[in-house]
């Protein structure tokens, strides 16, 4: 019965999550990319991947600083759950809405850095520490990645893809409405009131942190009960729940025809996922406490080679198929990943 208590709650506190983050935080955002003139494929590799990762971010923070009585490899396997995740299927199902070919210059810049981004997890990782110079690096590389981002159409030319004129919004219709309209009273709905994007923006990101606090409290009592370790239920339940909010932007902006914004908001937000929300707590962990922080790299170190192999796969796939993803692909994508939690699930 309690288990049962607590899927129920923690299928509600991901329900919440999904309306804040789409239907409030991501639109205050977009309209901070609005008034910073971005075109698509950098809001989606920066702001909107911001945006849809709060949760993980969250998460990440609440495990490392040992909160709601978890452990750091519950953050990391969060983070490493949720990469693969976005990777195989945001990529794969947002492809079997409508198919698109995608523009290379983009889609290399951050692969290359997803590249260098599970690399240098992997080195960090290696000898089960997180050492201050290793945190610097992670968001290091980051400021790298977001400043190439901002300048990449200066340095490699190519069109920005628009909105479709006859697209039509995604809108919440029956119960999901009225949820939404009660948030609404709570925090400013920019669609109608956009000047106060800052007041959504901010109560946004508390209403995220409280959810993720109660939601990786959740998951250790659903471990205790089951008598397993907690990082198994990070890297698929907890993974896959943070990472909604990512998806269903992807198949938004998917669908408006703008596919190259929808895979960079996959890539990027696994950029951001492994480089800023797990590198800024680490940081501000050691800063703030001194000396390193031990990582078990045991029941990790197998997920972070399979997510390698993953960017391995997505590169052969687009170079293959010429920069199309089509509904073949993202079947293919899909099947990957119930083969990866299959693989877990094996290994409980």
């Amino acid at each position: 019965m309690d288990l049962f208590f607590i899927i129920v709650i923690t299928l509600i506190l991901f329900y919440l999550l999904a309306i804040v983050c789409d239907e409030f935080f991501v639109p205050s955002i977009d309209v901070l990319s609005e008034k910073m003139k971005l075109p698509s494929d950098v809001a989606g590799a920066t702001l909107l991947a911001m945006g849809s990762s709060a949760p993980e971010l969250f998460a990440s923070t609440i495990a490392i600083f040992g909160l709601a009585g978890a452990s750091a490899d519950v953050g990391s396997g969060t983070i490493v759950g949720s990469a693969i995740f976005n990777i195989l299927i945001i990529i794969g199902v947002s492809a079997l809405f409508k198919s698109v070919i995608l523009q290379w210059k983009p889609v290399i810049r951050d692969l290359s850095f997803y590249v260098l981004t599970i690399l240098l997890l992997l080195f960090a990782f290696r000898d089960g520490t997180i050492t201050l110079i290793e945190a610097i690096m992670f968001v290091g590389l980051y400021a790298i990645y977001i400043y190439a981002t901002i300048n990449w159409k200066k340095w490699f030319d190519y069109k920005d893809i628009k909105i479709s004129e006859d697209f039509e919004a995604i809108k919440p219709k029956g119960f999901t409405l009225k949820v939404r309209k009660t948030i609404g009273y709570i925090i400013p709905d920019v669609k109608k009131k956009p000047n106060q994007y800052i007041a959504t923006f901010v109560l946004s990101i508390v209403a995220i942190a409280i959810a993720s606090y109660f939601l990786v409290e959740q998951l250790i009592h659903a471990a205790d009960i089951l008598s397993i370790n907690p990082t198994f239920l990070a890297l698929t339940v907890l993974a896959a729940g943070t990472s909604l909010p990512d998806l269903i932007s992807s198949i938004i902006v998917a669908k408006q025809g703008r596919g190259d914004m929808a895979v960079a908001n996959a890539i990027g937000s696994n950029i951001f996922d492994i480089l800023f929300a797990l590198g800024v707590p680490w940081l501000a962990y050691i800063l703030i406490n001194g000396g390193n922080i031990e990582v078990s790299n045991e029941n990790l170190s197998s997920s972070i080679i399979l997510l390698f192999a993953t960017v391995v796969a997505i590169i052969a796939l687009l170079v293959i198929r010429k920069w199309r993803i089509g509904s073949r692909s993202g079947f293919l994508l899909i099947a990957l990943y119930i083969a990866y939690v299959s693989y877990i699930v094996f290994q409980i």
